[in-house]
C-alpha cells in the first residue's frame, strides 16, 4: 500500500486595487525614468523613451511589479494582434473583390482594395478581371480564407467585429489584471499551473477547435468549391442553426 501525502492546494491570491488608474502619467513622458523624465536634450531622448517604456527592468527591482507588468502587457499585445486581425478581415469585405474572385478564381485575381485618386495615384490600379479595378495582392490571404471556409463578405464582416470584441476583452483583461486583481508573486511562479494553462487550455483546446472547424465547416466547403458549385448556393455555416431543413 502506496500511502502519498495530499497535494497542496494552490490558492490564486491576488492584490485588490494595488494601482489606482490614472491618465496623469501620460502627461509626462518618460516618467518610468528619472534621466528621460528630465525632458529631452538631444534627439536621442525620443529613442531612448521608446526603448525604455517596456524594458521593465529598468523601472523597478521588484520582481512582483515586473511579472505584473509583463503580464499585464501579454493582455496588450494580443489586444494589438485582434485588432491588426480586424483591420485586415474588416478590408477585405469591405474594399476586396473576394467573392468575384472566389467564383472564379482561374480568370479573376486578388485585389485587396482601389486605390483613391487624390493626386495620380489610380494609376496604380490594375484591371484583375470581373470588371475590377486595383492593386493585385499576393500576400495569400484569400487562399487562407478559402481554405477555412469563408464564402461570403458577410463572414469576413462578422469575423472583423468579433476580432474588435476580443480585443477590447484583451484590452480590458490587461487593465484588470493590473490595476483592479494584481496577481502575487507566488501566483507567477506556480510553473505546473502554467504549464497546464497554456498546454492544456491554450495549446490542446485551441488545436481540438480549429480541427473540428477543419473538419465540420473547411473540408466540406471546400469539397462543394472544387466541385464548381457557386459559392453563394452554399448555406453559411449558422445556417444549419437555424433552418434544420438543410440537414435533410
Amino acid at each position: 500500500m502506496i500511502i502519498r501525502s495530499p497535494e497542496p492546494e494552490v490558492k490564486i491570491l491576488v492584490d485588490r486595487d494595488p494601482i489606482k488608474t490614472s491618465f496623469e502619467e501620460w502627461a509626462r513622458p518618460g516618467h518610468f525614468s528619472r534621466t528621460i523624465a528630465k525632458g529631452p536634450d538631444t534627439t536621442t531622448w525620443i529613442w531612448n523613451l521608446h526603448a525604455d517604456a517596456h524594458d521593465f527592468d529598468s523601472h523597478t527591482s521588484d520582481l512582483e511589479e515586473i511579472s505584473r507588468k509583463v503580464f499585464s502587457a501579454h493582455f496588450g499585445q494580443l489586444s494589438i494582434i485582434f485588432l491588426w486581425l480586424s483591420g485586415m478581415y474588416f478590408h477585405g469585405a469591405r474594399f476586396s473583390n473576394y467573392e468575384a474572385w472566389l467564383s472564379d478564381p482561374t480568370h479573376i485575381g486578388p485585389s485587396a482594395q482601389v486605390v483613391w485618386p487624390i493626386v495620380g495615384q489610380e494609376i496604380l490600379n490594375g484591371d484583375v478581371g470581373g470588371g475590377f479595378r486595383g492593386i493585385q495582392r499576393t500576400s495569400g490571404f484569400f487562399q487562407i480564407w478559402r481554405a477555412s471556409g469563408i464564402t461570403s463578405e458577410l463572414q469576413l464582416y462578422c469575423t472583423a467585429i468579433g476580432a474588435l470584441v476580443f480585443a477590447a476583452l484583451m484590452l480590458f483583461a490587461g487593465w484588470f489584471h493590473y490595476h483592479k486583481a494584481a496577481p502575487k508573486l507566488a501566483w507567477f511562479q506556480d510553473v505546473e499551473s502554467m504549464l497546464n494553462h497554456h498546454l492544456a487550455g491554450l495549446l490542446g483546446l485551441g488545436s481540438l477547435s480549429w480541427a473540428g472547424h477543419q473538419v465540420h465547416v473547411s473540408l466540406p466547403i471546400n469539397q462543394f468549391l472544387n466541385a464548381g458549385v457557386d459559392p453563394k448556393e452554399i448555406p453559411l455555416p449558422h445556417e444549419f442553426l437555424l433552418n434544420r431543413d438543410l440537414l435533410a
